[in-house]
């Protein structure tokens, strides 16, 4: 549980404190898919500058606690627009060894929120694996897009997620544009890219059965 921290602590911060608590966790490449609308290109920060452009969708893995910055361009009906997310890893997902690239976390960059962002407003998403006793029995493919609950107003997302399971990453979406001289670019945390193409196609056609995500919006 999470009550004892908030989703607008600084970023970094919730992912930090989850490595205090022990276990499996430090040093661990957590598999995430991220993926953005159809024609956008997904980077994500590197030492001077961004990693090469990528379309649409791009699968890596993250460690928990540092905190990733993407840059999203070619956004449609945004012309010349670029948007700066960070995602921060607060723990682990534990499939099987050789399933691990299968069932990444999945973190979905929706139009919607994206031109939000273009206008001023700021986003927090908090992608959680759902309680068993209370998750809905359907399956869903891995392409569609992912369930959301709207946090009730004046409530932290952090807590509505543990109301419904067991949070895993923070989504960040804002108008800011990172200086040169951010801590994303001049030292960013590492990260480590897997080609889809190379997972079998049985592993490529998976459903998603147990993820959602908390959102409030400023």
């Amino acid at each position: 549980m999470h009550w004892l921290n908030a989703g607008a602590l600084p970023p970094g911060a919730i992912g930090s404190l989850r490595l205090h608590r022990g276990g499996p966790l430090p040093g661990y490449f957590q598999p995430v898919r991220i993926r953005a609308p159809e024609g956008a290109r997904i980077a994500l920060a590197t030492e001077g500058g961004f990693s090469n452009a990528q379309v649409t969708e791009v699968l890596v893995g993250l460690q928990i606690g540092p905190v990733y910055r993407l840059q999203v361009g070619d956004i449609p009906n945004t012309e010349g627009l670029e948007v700066y997310p960070t995602i921060e890893v607060i723990d682990r997902t534990y499939p099987p060894p050789r399933l691990r690239l299968r069932y990444p976390i999945p973190i979905d960059l929706t139009q919607e929120e994206l031109e939000l962002a273009s206008r001023g407003a700021f986003v927090t998403r908090v992608i959680y694996i759902e309680e068993p006793n209370q998750a809905l029995p359907i399956a869903r493919k891995a392409t569609e897009e992912l369930p959301w609950v709207e946090a009730p107003k004046g409530e932290d997302p952090l807590v509505t997620a543990d109301r419904q399971g067991r949070p895993v990453a923070i989504l960040r979406i804002g108008g800011r544009v990172p200086n040169a001289n951010s801590e994303c670019e001049t030292c960013p945390p590492r990260f480590v890219t897997f080609d889809p193409s190379a997972i079998p196609a049985c592993e490529t056609s998976a459903t998603v059965e147990a993820t959602g995500q908390a959102q409030v919006q400023k």
